[in-house]
């Protein structure tokens, strides 16, 4: 019977390929493979799969394997270059789990070294990836890296595989251990990085995970865009009470530029905080949103003008029944009222008056909310410039309803704004 030597290496060409955006690789066997032998009946359809390969008619070449596959009493040598051809054209036609068979019978064999058996499953778990199956690319990319390897690429495919897999816990874990990466190397963490971290913790609730993504992405990104976004998210936690913290969110969009709804959102925060015994905040509400020239125009003019003449109102009912109300909040048996007072006071314009007024609503104690009150701390201090001591009062705050997830942002605002 005749036969035809061939390299392996001919397999080897038809394996040299490119993975067009995901993790690449050429693929081949050892030289002392290259000396095996393959017979003419087996060699000559592996030379025509491979010519079909090449024209990226990569169906009719696994179609033509099924000759070379025909001829009885193969050889190790003869399988072993049938499979690689297959697996080159198997990744073509984007058949992952034919590829992943394949692989297996080539590391079966021997005679693949580490790297190569890297190089093949990198191509595995990219293609998975690339064809929709998340979960077997997050499996071929684990064994990935239990085989020793380490390329920056398949960290990549993993960490996709991970967050399409819907396995946060690896996804958290690996995406935090490469932001803190970048930052000790002196980079900023890509923005795409950090808003995916935002999600996995969310999803996850790891409110640790979510305060370090937020900061960082604030910090390193900020707009009022992502702004928009952070405090878009807040309500959509079960465990924030929007209700109780809807004025403090409009506090924020104003701060950051995100009055999106226009008139509508100047008018409603202005009433809400003087219904909320701030009269003050009220006013300066309306005059942003008169000299921005959002309010004041049009059909509605003349009713933003009511509105401002109404704070104008509510401000001197205010200063009558000051006396009134701060007699009323010494005799009081918890510090409820000097907590309310005295955050007025700071957006009256006397800051350090609505600083000491909080400070003793604090330590008379039996507050309502207490957390509330650490909060409007801090934001009396920033009202009066003081943004270290307000700074310091955020960090205070703490619970999971809603006031530390503001204070943290109030924080990261004040930076920004001192930038």
């Amino acid at each position: 019977m005749n036969t035809l030597k061939t390299m392996v290496a001919v397999a080897v060409g038809a394996l040299a390929l490119s993975l067009n955006g995901a993790p690449g690789a050429e693929f081949g066997f050892s030289q002392a493979a290259a000396q095996d032998t393959v017979r003419k009946e087996v060699g000559t359809p592996l030379t025509e799969a491979s010519k079909l390969y090449k024209a990226g008619k990569f169906k009719e070449a696994l179609a033509k394997l099924r000759d070379a596959e025909a001829v009885g009493g193969r050889t190790a040598s003869e399988n072993n270059a049938i499979e690689g051809i297959r697996f080159s054209a198997a990744m073509g036609a984007g058949d992952t789990d034919t590829m992943a068979r394949s692989f297996d019978v080539l590391k079966g064999s021997g005679k693949l070294g580490q790297a190569q058996q890297l190089q093949y499953m990198e191509a595995i778990a990219g293609t998975y990836l690339r064809g929709g199956n998340a979960a077997k690319a997050l499996e071929w990319s684990n064994k990935y890296f239990a085989a020793g390897g380490s390329s920056p690429t398949m960290k990549q495919v993993q960490q996709q595989a991970q967050f399409k897999s819907g396995d946060v816990s690896g996804f958290l874990k690996d995406t935090l251990a490469e932001v803190q990466a970048d930052e000790k190397a002196g980079r900023a963490p890509a923005k795409d990085k950090l808003t995916n971290l935002l999600w996995a913790a969310q999803k996850k609730g790891d409110s640790n995970a979510e305060a370090i993504a937020t900061e960082k992405l604030l910090n390193y990104y900020p707009d009022p865009k992502l702004w928009a976004q952070i405090l878009g998210g807040l309500p959509e936690k079960k465990s924030f009470d929007t209700n109780r913290y809807q004025l403090d969110l409009y506090r924020l969009r104003l701060a950051t530029g995100n009055m999106s709804r226009g008139a509508e959102d100047y008018m409603e925060m202005a009433q809400m905080a003087a219904q909320a015994g701030y009269p003050e905040e009220g006013k300066q509400v309306v005059d942003k949103g008169l000299a921005a020239g959002v309010l004041g125009q049009g059909a509605e003019g003349a009713r933003h003008k009511r509105l401002a003449d109404l704070m104008v109102k509510k401000i001197g009912e205010a200063k009558a029944a000051a006396a009134t109300n701060e007699k009323a909040a010494a005799d009081a048996k918890d510090g409820n009222a000097f907590v309310t007072l005295g955050l007025a006071n700071a957006f009256g314009g006397d800051a350090k008056k609505g600083v000491d007024q909080i400070q003793q609503g604090i330590e008379k104690g039996n507050l309502k909310r207490p957390e509330d009150a650490k909060l409007y701390l801090g934001l009396a201090y920033q009202l009066g410039g003081d943004h270290a001591k307000a700074q310091a009062a955020w960090k205070t705050v703490k619970g999971n309803e809603g006031a530390a997830d503001l204070a943290r942002l109030w924080m990261i605002q004040s930076r920004s704004a001192k930038r």
